[in-house]
Protein backbone atom coordinates (compact mmCIF):
# COMPACT_ATOMS: atom_id res chain seq x y z
CA UNK A 1 0.00 0.00 0.00
CA UNK A 2 2.98 2.36 0.49
CA UNK A 3 3.61 2.52 -3.27
CA UNK A 4 -0.06 3.37 -3.78
CA UNK A 5 0.03 5.97 -1.04
CA UNK A 6 3.07 7.49 -2.68
CA UNK A 7 1.42 7.55 -6.06
CA UNK A 8 -1.73 9.11 -4.66
CA UNK A 9 0.30 11.67 -2.78
CA UNK A 10 1.49 12.88 -6.13
CA UNK A 11 -1.94 13.26 -7.43
CA UNK A 12 -3.02 15.40 -5.61
CA UNK A 13 -2.36 14.10 -7.33
CA UNK A 14 2.29 16.57 -10.17
CA UNK A 15 10.40 26.35 -7.05
CA UNK A 16 11.95 31.45 -5.62
CA UNK A 17 14.21 34.04 -4.36
CA UNK A 18 13.98 37.81 -4.56
CA UNK A 19 10.29 37.98 -5.47
CA UNK A 20 7.70 40.41 -4.21
CA UNK A 21 4.68 39.01 -2.43
CA UNK A 22 1.21 40.01 -3.51
CA UNK A 23 -1.28 40.67 -0.70
CA UNK A 24 -3.38 37.83 0.67
CA UNK A 25 -6.59 37.53 -1.28
CA UNK A 26 -9.96 36.01 -0.79
CA UNK A 27 -12.02 34.21 -3.41
CA UNK A 28 -10.83 35.14 -6.88
CA UNK A 29 -12.57 35.71 -10.16
CA UNK A 30 -9.32 35.74 -12.12
CA UNK A 31 -9.31 34.92 -15.81
CA UNK A 32 -7.95 31.43 -15.12
CA UNK A 33 -10.62 30.72 -12.51
CA UNK A 34 -13.34 32.05 -14.82
CA UNK A 35 -12.00 30.06 -17.76
CA UNK A 36 -11.95 26.92 -15.61
CA UNK A 37 -15.62 27.25 -14.77
CA UNK A 38 -16.62 27.67 -18.43
CA UNK A 39 -14.27 25.16 -20.04
CA UNK A 40 -15.64 21.63 -20.23
CA UNK A 41 -12.55 19.58 -21.12
CA UNK A 42 -8.92 19.73 -20.05
CA UNK A 43 -6.25 17.04 -20.07
CA UNK A 44 -2.64 16.70 -18.91
CA UNK A 45 -0.13 13.92 -19.31
CA UNK A 46 3.09 13.96 -17.39
CA UNK A 47 5.50 12.51 -14.88
CA UNK A 48 5.60 12.72 -11.11
CA UNK A 49 7.96 12.12 -8.23
CA UNK A 50 7.01 12.27 -4.58
CA UNK A 51 8.78 12.20 -1.22
CA UNK A 52 6.81 11.51 1.93
CA UNK A 53 6.96 9.79 5.31
CA UNK A 54 5.07 6.51 5.71
CA UNK A 55 3.02 5.49 8.77
CA UNK A 56 6.24 4.49 10.57
CA UNK A 57 7.75 7.94 9.79
CA UNK A 58 10.24 6.40 7.36
CA UNK A 59 11.09 8.49 4.30
CA UNK A 60 9.72 7.11 1.03
CA UNK A 61 10.12 8.10 -2.61
CA UNK A 62 8.16 7.09 -5.69
CA UNK A 63 7.77 8.16 -9.29
CA UNK A 64 5.74 7.34 -12.36
CA UNK A 65 3.39 8.78 -14.97
CA UNK A 66 -0.04 10.34 -14.68
CA UNK A 67 -3.00 11.25 -16.87
CA UNK A 68 -5.31 14.02 -15.65
CA UNK A 69 -8.69 14.44 -17.38
CA UNK A 70 -11.29 17.11 -16.58
CA UNK A 71 -14.79 16.97 -18.02
CA UNK A 72 -16.90 19.74 -16.57
CA UNK A 73 -16.75 19.40 -12.77
CA UNK A 74 -15.37 15.84 -12.87
CA UNK A 75 -11.65 15.08 -12.56
CA UNK A 76 -10.20 11.64 -13.31
CA UNK A 77 -6.58 11.00 -12.36
CA UNK A 78 -4.85 7.80 -13.49
CA UNK A 79 -1.53 6.98 -11.83
CA UNK A 80 0.87 4.53 -13.46
CA UNK A 81 4.25 3.11 -12.55
CA UNK A 82 7.20 3.67 -14.93
CA UNK A 83 6.29 0.46 -16.80
CA UNK A 84 2.80 1.78 -17.54
CA UNK A 85 0.88 -0.43 -15.10
CA UNK A 86 -2.06 1.32 -13.41
CA UNK A 87 -1.54 1.95 -9.70
CA UNK A 88 -4.81 3.78 -9.04
CA UNK A 89 -7.59 5.76 -10.65
CA UNK A 90 -9.13 8.62 -8.66
CA UNK A 91 -12.38 10.22 -9.82
CA UNK A 92 -13.67 13.38 -8.14
CA UNK A 93 -16.99 15.09 -8.86
CA UNK A 94 -19.34 17.33 -6.85
CA UNK A 95 -21.52 14.28 -6.11
CA UNK A 96 -18.91 11.71 -5.03
CA UNK A 97 -15.32 10.51 -5.20
CA UNK A 98 -14.10 7.06 -6.20
CA UNK A 99 -10.74 5.35 -5.70
CA UNK A 100 -10.09 2.32 -7.91
CA UNK A 101 -7.21 -0.01 -7.07
CA UNK A 102 -6.10 -3.03 -9.10
CA UNK A 103 -7.95 -6.21 -8.12
CA UNK A 104 -10.00 -4.50 -5.39
CA UNK A 105 -13.51 -3.15 -5.02
CA UNK A 106 -13.71 0.62 -5.64
CA UNK A 107 -13.82 2.86 -2.56
CA UNK A 108 -16.45 5.63 -2.55
CA UNK A 109 -16.94 8.75 -0.40
CA UNK A 110 -18.75 12.09 -0.58
CA UNK A 111 -15.63 13.91 -1.76
CA UNK A 112 -12.07 13.18 -2.72
CA UNK A 113 -10.63 14.64 0.49
CA UNK A 114 -12.75 12.36 2.68
CA UNK A 115 -12.00 9.36 0.50
CA UNK A 116 -8.24 9.81 0.65
CA UNK A 117 -8.29 10.69 4.33
CA UNK A 118 -10.17 7.45 5.08
CA UNK A 119 -8.10 5.29 2.73
CA UNK A 120 -4.63 6.76 3.29
CA UNK A 121 -4.76 8.85 6.42
CA UNK A 122 -4.28 12.19 4.65
CA UNK A 123 -6.15 14.33 2.13
CA UNK A 124 -4.73 15.58 -1.16
CA UNK A 125 -5.41 18.88 -2.96
CA UNK A 126 -7.14 17.53 -6.06
CA UNK A 127 -9.58 20.45 -6.13
CA UNK A 128 -6.75 22.94 -5.67
CA UNK A 129 -4.75 21.35 -8.47
CA UNK A 130 -7.57 22.09 -10.90
CA UNK A 131 -6.65 25.76 -10.51
CA UNK A 132 -2.96 25.54 -9.62
CA UNK A 133 -2.15 23.82 -12.92
CA UNK A 134 -3.63 26.82 -14.80
CA UNK A 135 -1.78 28.55 -12.93
CA UNK A 136 -4.18 30.40 -10.63
CA UNK A 137 -5.12 30.37 -6.95
CA UNK A 138 -8.24 28.38 -6.17
CA UNK A 139 -11.17 30.78 -5.69
CA UNK A 140 -12.43 29.07 -2.52
CA UNK A 141 -9.82 30.31 0.01
CA UNK A 142 -7.23 32.98 0.71
CA UNK A 143 -3.91 32.79 -1.15
CA UNK A 144 -0.61 34.67 -1.37
CA UNK A 145 0.98 34.90 -4.79
CA UNK A 146 4.46 35.85 -6.01
CA UNK A 147 4.99 37.06 -9.56
CA UNK A 148 7.91 35.83 -11.66
CA UNK A 149 10.49 38.65 -11.56
CA UNK A 150 11.62 37.72 -15.10
CA UNK A 151 8.07 37.82 -16.44
CA UNK A 152 5.61 39.61 -14.11
CA UNK A 153 2.63 38.32 -16.10
CA UNK A 154 3.42 34.80 -14.82
CA UNK A 155 3.14 33.39 -11.32
CA UNK A 156 6.24 32.10 -9.58
CA UNK A 157 4.57 30.87 -6.37
CA UNK A 158 1.21 30.41 -4.67
CA UNK A 159 0.77 29.75 -0.94
CA UNK A 160 -2.69 28.36 -0.26
CA UNK A 161 -4.42 25.86 2.03
CA UNK A 162 -1.15 24.79 3.68
CA UNK A 163 0.56 24.17 0.33
CA UNK A 164 3.39 26.03 -1.37
CA UNK A 165 3.06 25.73 -5.14
CA UNK A 166 6.22 26.72 -7.01
CA UNK A 167 6.25 27.17 -10.79
CA UNK A 168 9.71 26.01 -11.82
CA UNK A 169 9.29 26.36 -15.59
CA UNK A 170 6.81 27.24 -18.31
CA UNK A 171 6.53 25.80 -21.82
CA UNK A 172 8.36 27.67 -24.57
CA UNK A 173 6.49 29.16 -27.53
CA UNK A 174 4.50 28.07 -29.44
CA UNK A 175 3.41 25.92 -26.46
CA UNK A 176 1.83 27.64 -23.47
CA UNK A 177 1.23 26.86 -19.83
CA UNK A 178 3.13 25.33 -16.94
CA UNK A 179 5.89 22.83 -17.70
CA UNK A 180 7.02 21.93 -14.17
CA UNK A 181 5.43 22.61 -10.80
CA UNK A 182 6.60 21.62 -7.30
CA UNK A 183 4.16 21.32 -4.40
CA UNK A 184 5.24 21.19 -0.76
CA UNK A 185 3.27 20.73 2.43
CA UNK A 186 4.94 20.80 5.84
CA UNK A 187 2.37 18.99 8.04
CA UNK A 188 2.44 16.14 7.31
CA UNK A 189 5.48 16.55 5.08
CA UNK A 190 4.83 15.88 1.42
CA UNK A 191 6.94 16.97 -1.57
CA UNK A 192 5.56 16.53 -5.08
CA UNK A 193 7.16 17.32 -8.42
CA UNK A 194 5.02 17.33 -11.58
CA UNK A 195 6.36 17.63 -15.13
CA UNK A 196 3.60 18.26 -17.67
CA UNK A 197 4.27 16.78 -21.11
CA UNK A 198 0.73 17.72 -22.23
Amino acid sequence: MSALATALAVAAAATLAGCSVAPTRGPSTSNAATALSTQTNRAYHGRFSVSYADAAAKPRNAYGNFDWQEQGDTVTLALRNPLGQTLAIVTSSPAAATLELPNRQPLVANNVGTLMQNALGFALPVEGLRYWLQPSPAPSSHAKTIADPQNPSRLKEIDQDGWTIQYVSYAEAPETGVKRVDLTRSEPRLDIKLVLDR
